[in-house]
């Protein structure tokens, strides 16, 4: 008997702006920077790349490739992309 498995994606279990932004400032609490762009791409993916690209004021691909894995995004792409997903930064 085989086991049939399928690949867990927490995109898909984002399904409001405060669950993404909670999503957000969880990793950023307690995540390294990578795990930050990682979250980054994730909550994108949830929220519609398209228009978490628009509302930043970037191109769909370029934020596909800023948020890629071997992305290396200037900060005020990610200061944008945290805008569009509804949240802010904060030094504390």
């Amino acid at each position: 008997m085989t086991i049939e498995t399928m690949t867990f994606d927490i995109a898909d279990h984002l399904e409001t702006e405060e669950e993404v932004q909670e999503f957000i400032k969880e990793v950023a609490n307690t995540g390294t920077p990578s795990d930050l762009i990682h979250a980054l791409n994730i909550a994108a993916r949830a929220k519609g790349m398209s228009e978490v690209a628009r509302q930043a004021g970037v191109t769909r691909a370029s934020l596909y490739k800023s948020l890629s894995d071997d992305g290396n995004p200037r900060f005020e792409t990610v200061s944008k992309i945290i805008e569009a997903l509804g949240c802010k930064l904060v030094v504390a």
